[in-house]
């Protein structure tokens, strides 16, 4: 039995043509590709290049990032820039080109002004120009279930007939019951035989909130592609629809191989850039890492990690559980944490590596008039580096002399300083936030002198950012 059952590919179009996708930045575009991309979902679709610069690097950056799933990125019609948009695309492990139009009466004439014989012409043209770039293409026929049948059966014949592999078909409407969008996909097979030649898709809008019960009754009479969304309530939903055919799909003869073991750790991370931190940008500081939220010892672990990732990090199976266990040795002896503190935590538990940076030495000379001047001494490996820069502060210079030193910039995401011990001689704790390529690292410093707690939690953070780099 299990031989016979087919896959169900799901294929994410979060980030297309929505608020979310505008709202965040172009890190954390790529940030939420490579968490799909973990959840191992088969397709991350993208916007068609409009601004061409802009939208070329995000794609191109994209493909980088993106090791398993297969990118997809629409071309447009009029004209067809198939050749500047496969350019972008084709770094990408898994590459397809989608040619998306619509098909029902009103919307080619008020989307693309023209007669249904001379979309059929575009969509025709743009699909042979398309598998001259590659043989992964989709046709995606927009208003589908609105469109005149006799018409909408010649054109996804002549689809097939160029090349297309996958024919999608969009309910945008959202109007259709599941019975009615079973006999639409049913229907559509039997009439157009060439269709079993190819992978059916489906997309629906959630209009009735019937979209994820309409998916099913899709799989069911064909369909073997899925376009769901993670964080909108306007659409198929991805978790749900990977839940049910994982439960249900030995019934239906498929299966899915999407990861809904990481699906609620994964859903939360990805919450976490559209609900707040990551609409306010990497620099604006929020106001639950100053300590303005808590934490209780009743909290559940779900509860502490889904902390972690709204204070911007993305912890590996390993320090998630070195966190977990730090915060109920602390809440053994104090019932409440801040956020600061889990910062702390983090910094101080997550991620330890070796030090290809060590041997740090510095001087730091203040001048009311002229500021501070810093330098640093350090070794990478076996090899002395150092830098020397002007700055506003003590620990403003001894930052940039640091980056000096290493012969980069990075990205300073947060920064903070409290004393952990009273007295004349107390030891001043630090916590530098670094990103880079996206990620958060964080490190820990302590020191009676606090610009050397400082410069040991900036080097901190800094070390685990070259591991990785020297891992891959």
């Amino acid at each position: 039995m299990e031989l016979t059952r087919q896959l169900v590919r799901i294929s994410d179009r979060t980030l297309v043509g929505t608020e979310d996708e505008v709202l965040l930045s172009f890190r954390e575009k790529i940030e939420y590709c490579k968490l799909v991309d973990r959840l191992n979902v088969s397709v991350i679709q993208l916007n068609p290049i409009q601004q061409k610069k802009i939208d070329s690097l995000l794609i191109k950056s994209v493909c980088t990032a993106v090791r398993t799933a297969t990118v997809a990125v629409p071309v447009t019609l009029s004209p067809v820039n198939a050749k500047e948009t496969w350019e972008a695309l084709k770094g990408a492990s898994h590459a397809r080109l989608q040619v998306s139009a619509p098909v029902s009466s009103v919307q080619m004439e008020y989307l693309l002004h023209k007669k249904p014989a001379a979309v059929t012409d575009l969509i025709s043209s743009a699909i042979r120009e398309c598998r001259q770039m590659t043989e992964e293409v989709e046709f995606i026929a927009e208003d589908a279930t609105r469109s005149e049948i006799s018409f909408l059966c010649a054109v996804l014949r002549e689809a097939v007939h160029q090349g297309a592999g996958i024919i999608t078909i969009c309910d945008n409407a959202g109007s259709m019951a599941p019975d009615e969008t079973a006999t639409f996909i049913k229907n559509l097979k039997e009439k157009i035989p060439e269709m079993n030649q190819v992978t059916v898709g489906f997309s629906c809008a959630n209009t009735l909130y019937l979209a994820d019960a309409c998916a099913i009754a899709a799989v069911r009479n064909g369909a073997r592609e899925l376009k769901a969304v993670i964080s909108r309530k306007d659409y198929i939903s991805l978790p749900n629809v990977c839940k049910i055919l994982k439960t249900k799909g030995s019934e239906y003869g498929v299966y899915v191989d999407t990861g809904t073991e990481q699906m609620n750790r994964s859903v939360l991370q990805m919450g976490a850039l559209f609900s707040g931190y990551g609409n306010r940008g990497y620099n604006a500081a929020p106001e639950d890492s100053a300590g303005s939220e808590i934490l209780h010892a009743e909290d559940s672990r779900q509860t502490v990690l889904a902390a972690a990732v709204k204070l911007g990090y993305d912890l590996n199976d390993e320090d998630q559980e070195k966190i977990w266990n730090s915060f109920l040795k602390l809440t053994a002896k104090k019932p409440e944490i801040s956020f600061r503190e889990l910062d702390a935590i983090i910094a101080a538990e997550a991620m330890q590596v070796p030090s290809a940076y060590h041997d740090i030495r510095f001087a730091i000379q203040t001048d009311h008039s002229l500021g501070a001047m810093a330098h640093v001494k350090m070794k990478y490996h076996e090899e002395d580096v150092e830098g020397v820069s002007a700055g506003d502060g003590v620990v403003d210079a001894a930052f940039m002399a640091i980056e000096k030193a290493i012969g980069r910039h990075l990205e300073l995401d947060g920064f903070q300083i409290q004393a952990i011990t009273e007295g004349q001689a107390a030891m001043g704790e630090t916590i530098v936030k670094l990103r880079n390529e996206g990620k958060l690292y964080s490190g820990r410093g302590l020191s009676t002198d606090i610009t050397g707690a400082s410069v040991m939690a900036y080097v901190n953070a800094l070390n685990k950012i070259v591991f990785e780099e020297e891992e891959e």
